[in-house]
């Protein structure tokens, strides 16, 4: 064990696993995660072994990938994994524990995280029984091909069709769908799972109805390559679309469809219908089953704000411990080398972030317990209006853009706070930032998703202003914008409350100065627009004109939930006795640098209206310092406490025994091109070179 860390280690000020068991959900969770990542690790087959992956070629790291999922499946079997589910492994709650177990993704993930929601949601029963036991016994497996090579986020434009074929005219029995991709710009391209891997797809196209009606954007399950020999089937054209910046293991798939002739019934069928004569028709079904299917598809969202801040505590675990154990320049008078993690501007670029990763985990709770909450209402016929599944949207949206761009930005930064050794592969962190890139875009692009939170919260801005119908968002989250609201649209002037340094260090105080940004901000981008179409712009260009601005409101709409609910999981865990006082003290002391951090970072939006002055601008200043000096002492047991295994690291600067040299060395030498000596490229290139004189000069040559 380095020295360092250890000294580290046993000056910290809490107890390490109790906050390792908040983490988990419990002691019993976390004794099970450390027995399934056991299992992974010292699996006899040796597939899970991630050692050499950076060595690995792109087609080579495919194929590994493949085999860990089959490993995976057999490994789950032979455990029992999936029993209680029916023998569906991927609904147990084992499964995405193993899948963080193995230390890479794989390219059939998109057959779970998308394929099987969305025959769950939106299929019917007879469907669901005809097609989940394939999936099951992993017989079938699917992506959801929507993205087209032309369009993404505006789904109304898809390209992609499917064309009714009665039986009269040539169709199967019962009549088919005809899927066509009749451009270039039709052809799905993107979709994870779909190039190699998948051989069924739901296939998001504009359904064409048998009087020749374009009914608009459906679902339909296409199979794409046969179940005996994965070989492709007529009409139908997949492949890889080639090397991306990162996540290489996944083969994101283009797809065309020449007159691909399906079953009618393969059209998702638990909310529409057409009948064996081309006849469309809306089914009646409950309003409770309309917005499970939407709830169930938002759940997708809180899934990747939870892998924001998983992702940024890898990095984090990182660059903590390297800045530990790695030292540079002498305090006067000193003969040893100071730590890197003992200077201010280290500890400025990276508490933060760590603090950040702690905070997201209490928000992305909240959410998934409220979309499971609403979830089990719907499911019971409890009561849930339109406005509560609306602001759950518009929340997973806000949450959704900035987790995911902030974790981004944060990995990078990680790694370039680790100096030259971070821009190795072997650190781990140029594979989980390449790798995590994909996610600021995926499931609603971060700059498209700001319109959908504007569009859900300016309707409470109008509920505020009729004074009506402000109480149905009492079960809302943005009904902690409702005081704030009433104040500011009732001309009330707000002032922030601190009168000294200290009182900016409350974590009630600031954040009520987040609640009168984010409203103020709301009511702002309000008036703007209706100010715009009052002086003659189209309600089009009046959006487009204030969509920076919406921007900025929803960043400030997630930061408030983010340091609420941070502040709030912290009293809940308190309450239940998952923390104790040790604990709750020192995630209350990131919670403060948080928010400070975030307050400094975008001081403007505090000062503009007078909301706090000068004076409490220096005020935040020297309270980030404070709090930098405060987590320093447990800045290595904060990320120990996420309890990130080596196996899973994949890391020689972030390892648990700080052995960092010996292991850039190793990893240095397992290369390749290290293989034979002299180097592969010296005999016939640079043997030329050197020992054949082709670069002697001779004197001077006639020019051409």
């Amino acid at each position: 064990m380095n020295a360092d860390l250890k000294r580290e280690r046993e000056g910290a000020t809490f107890n390490v696993e109790r906050i390792t068991n908040m983490l988990d959900g419990g002691k019993h969770k976390t004794e099970r995660r450390r027995f399934l990542e056991k299992v992974i690790a010292t699996d006899p087959s040796g597939v899970f072994c991630n050692d050499d992956v950076n060595y690995l070629h792109r087609t080579e790291r495919h194929i590994r990938a493949m085999a860990k999922h089959v490993r995976l499946v057999e490994v789950c079997r032979k455990l029992g994994i999936g029993d209680e589910c029916d023998g569906q492994i991927i609904m147990s709650e084992d499964f995405p524990v193993l899948l963080e177990a193995l230390g890479e993704d794989l390219p059939t993930a998109l057959h779970w995280v998308m394929f099987v929601p969305n025959i769950v949601t939106l299929c019917d029963d007879q469907q669901q029984a005809e097609w989940l036991p394939l999936v099951r016994d992993w017989k079938m497996i699917g992506c959801y091909a929507q993205t087209e090579l032309g369009h993404g986020s505006n789904v109304r434009a898809l390209e992609t069709t499917a064309t009714f074929l009665p039986e009269s005219k040539g169709g199967q029995p019962g009549g088919s769908w005809v899927i066509n991709s009749p451009t270039i710009t039709s052809a799905k391209f993107w979709p994870g799972t779909l190039g190699r891997t998948a051989n069924h797809a739901m296939v998001i196209a504009r359904l064409i109805d048998g009087d020749g009606v374009d009914r608009g954007i459906h679902n339909f399950l296409v199979q794409l390559r046969s179940m005996e020999d994965h070989s492709l089937l007529k009409g139908v054209d997949t492949g890889d679309i080639g090397p991306k910046i990162g996540y290489n293991v996944m083969d994101n798939g283009f797809a065309r469809f020449d007159n691909v002739v399906i079953p009618r019934r393969n059209m998702a069928m638990r909310f529409a219908e057409v009948d064996e004569d081309g006849k469309y028709k809306k089914k009646t079904v409950s309003d409770a089953a309309s917005k499970v299917a939407y709830i169930t598809m938002m759940q997708v969202r809180a899934m990747i704000v939870l892998g924001s801040g998983k992702a940024l505590a890898q990095a984090c675990t990182v660059v903590v411990r390297y800045s530990a154990i790695r030292r540079q320049g002498y305090a006067a008078g000193e003969s040893s080398e100071l730590q890197v993690l003992d200077y201010k501007q280290q500890q400025h670029r990276v508490f933060p972030l760590l603090a950040q990763a702690y905070c997201i985990f209490f928000t992305a709770q909240k959410v998934w317990n409220r979309l499971k909450a609403i979830e089990g209402k719907l499911i019971q016929n409890a009561p849930v209006n339109k406005v509560e599944v609306a602001d759950i949207h518009a929340s997973s949206s806000a949450l959704k853009s900035f987790c995911t761009m902030t974790a981004a930005d944060g990995i990078e930064e990680c790694r370039k706070a680790c100096g030259g050794h971070g821009f190795l592969a072997c650190s781990g962190l140029p594979d989980l930032f390449t790798s995590y890139l994909q996610n600021p875009t995926v499931e609603g692009d971060n700059h498209m998703l700001p319109q959908q939170v504007i569009k859900v919260l300016m309707k409470l801005v109008q509920a505020i202003h009729a004074g009506d119908n402000v109480d149905a968002y009492k079960p809302c989250t943005s009904y902690i914008l409702v005081p704030a609201l009433k104040k500011i649209i009732g001309g009330t002037k707000e002032k922030c409350s601190a009168a000294s340094a200290e009182d900016l260090c409350n974590l009630d105080v600031i954040v009520e100065a987040f609640k009168h940004r984010a409203a103020r901000l709301l009511v702002s981008v309000t008036k703007q627009i209706q100010v715009y179409i009052m002086n003659g712009r189209t309600p089009q260009e009046a959006w487009n004109q204030s969509l920076v601005d919406m921007a900025c409101t929803s960043r400030a709409y997630a930061l408030l939930l983010l340091i609420q609910n941070f502040s709030t999981g912290i009293a809940d865990e308190r309450k239940n006795s998952s923390l104790g006082d040790a604990e709750a003290s020192v995630l209350t002391d990131l919670a403060t640098l948080f928010a400070l951090y975030w307050m400094d970072k975008e001081i403007g939006d505090f000062l503009v209206d007078g909301y706090i002055t000068n004076k409490h601008a220096k005020w935040v200043k020297q309270n980030i310092l404070k709090y930098l000096d405060i987590i320093r002492p447990n800045a290595v047991a904060l990320v120990d406490a996420r309890d990130i295994s080596d196996f899973r690291l994949k890391s020689a600067l972030g390892r648990y025994d700080g052995n960092v040299y010996p292991y850039i060395m190793e990893a240095a030498r397992k290369d390749p091109l290290n293989a034979v000596d002299p180097g592969p490229a010296y005999d016939p290139e640079l043997k030329r070179l050197v020992a054949g004189g082709v670069g002697a000069y001779s004197g001077t040559a006639a020019r051409l």
